[in-house]
Parts: C-alpha cells; structure tokens; sequence
C-alpha cells in the first residue's frame, strides 16, 4: 500500500483540508499521513474562527519519523499559514524525498483574482519557491497569475491558460508538471488544464459546471487526484477523475434539502470515488 504525507491545516468543521484528505485517501486505498499545521475550529469562511499555531510541533514530528525510517510515496501539501512554514515543508520536502517520491502541491492563498486577507505579495512569492521544488502544482488562475506577475483575467481564452501554464512551468520542478484547476473554455464548461514541461505537452479536460462554489472544493481536488496517481493512475487520468468527482460532490450537495453553505457532502458520494477507481485503478 502507498503512503502519502499529507501537511496542512485542521479544520476541526467545515469540510476542508485534512478533514478532507484524510477520509478521501483512505478511501482510495491509500494510507495517509497527516502533518497538521494548525487546528481552527472551524474554515476561515465563518466568524470568530478560533486558531491553534503548531508550526513549532512540525520539526519534532519530523525527527521522530526519522529516527523511525519512515518514508512517503508521496508528499502532499495544502494550506500553509506563513512564509516560515513554507521554508520548513521546503526543508521537510529535502529530508524525505528520495528518486520515487512525488511531490505535488496545492498553493492555496487566493481565488477570485484576490488573495486570501492573511497573505501579500511576499508570500505568493514564498509559495513560488514551494512549486519549484514539486513534480506536480494545481494552482488556480488567481494563485497562477500572483506566483508568475501575470495579470489575472476573468475573460480569457485557450491563449492566455497556455501562456500562464508555461510561466509555472518555468519555475521548476522534478517532472514540470503544472495543471490549472477551474478552467473554463466554453460557455457552462469547466476543468482543468495541464502542461508536461518534459515532454513539452498541453491536456485539456472540461466538464459541465455545476451552478454553485462551495468551500474545500479544491481540497476535495487535490487530494482525489494524489490518491489516483497513488494507484497508479497518469496524472492526466488523475486529474480527469478529480474533476468529474469534485463536480459530482457539488452537484449532489446541490440536491441536500438542508442546504449546506460550508462545504459540499463528499461523505454520500465515496461509493461512486471507490467505484470509479476500481475501474481505472491499475494497481490495488
């Protein structure tokens, strides 16, 4: 069974982060890891959010894994909290990446053409420097156009993603991988475009949108997508059958009579994800 850590923030309700990647893995068959950054006690989305730093617990956690040999088949990184935690998971990435080890990282800090309210320029710029040392990077079009200083464009056409892929592309990375998530090319489509910087190649998927955002959607992306290349899935594959799950997720929390804000309910739709991948899933 593969192993993947997993590092960034507990949000002890609200249906994101590791409250996503952990279930959602294991459920892939996959055993995950988890390195918590932080506990809120709720996503930042609801008010008077409380917040617990563990960014001094991330080192000794670090040093008892390696006193105990412990090694990862992937290493997955989501929301991190400051500069200095970016420059430990850089040094964490170091210590326990060896030739089979992927990397792949979600630098998430904006949406919307904005950056979220605890981060500027500087740390987008720190986030960079995260990217270039992963094989494969899922930013949006906002965190794409802060890490490259390309102007973000809520208009655009096939043109412009490309342009943007190939600035991420430049910044580095083992396999030069770098995907853009909610992409949309056509009217009530949407998805995700990729570019491989070593085989010089662009992939396109679109699915139709779901007329609603939630919440940890990109969460729910991300980690559905490391879980798929875990068993064995390209990361074209992989990045497919995240999109058509998260789009699923969305659509069925759409019908929820009850009508959740917070967050969509990827706990009913786990049987269609296990499904999904037994089909594809060339490896158990």
């Amino acid at each position: 069974m593969k192993r993947v850590l997993t590092i960034q923030d507990i949000s002890c309700l609200g249906k994101c982060s590791l409250t996503v990647a952990l279930p959602l893995i294991s459920a892939m068959g996959v055993e995950a890891v988890i390195l918590p950054t932080a506990v809120l006690s709720t996503h930042t989305m609801f008010k008077g959010f409380t917040c617990k730093d563990l960014s001094d617990q991330i080192r000794p956690i670090a040093d008892h894994w390696k006193k105990e040999n412990i090694r990862f088949d992937a290493i997955y990184t989501g929301y991190l909290g400051t500069e200095e935690e970016i420059d430990t998971v850089k040094e964490l990435i170091r210590e326990f990446r060896d030739e089979d080890t992927l990397v792949f990282v979600d630098p998430a800090m904006g949406d919307n053409g904005k950056l979220y309210p605890a981060f500027d320029d500087a740390y987008a710029a720190r986030n960079a420097t995260l990217c270039a040392d992963a094989d494969i990077i899922v930013p949006n079009l906002t965190e794409a156009s802060f890490m490259t200083s390309l102007p973000y464009k809520e208009s655009y056409d096939e043109a412009y993603v490309k342009e943007i892929l190939l600035a991420l592309s430049e910044m580095g990375g083992k396999k030069g991988i770098a995907a853009l998530t909610g992409v949309s090319l056509s009217e009530g489509r949407t998805g995700v475009m990729g570019y491989d910087a070593v085989n010089d190649e662009f992939y396109c998927y679109q699915n139709d949108r779901v007329p609603a955002a939630y919440h940890g959607t990109g969460d729910i992306y991300s980690s559905v997508a490391v879980g798929a290349m875990m068993r064995g899935l390209s990361w074209k594959d992989a990045l497919r059958l995240a999109a058509d799950y998260t789009a699923l997720t969305i659509a069925r929390t759409l019908e929820n009579p009850r009508k959740p804000w917070y967050g969509v309910d990827f706990e009913a739709t786990i049987p269609q994800l296990v499904k999904a991948l037994e089909q594809e899933a060339p490896t158990k």
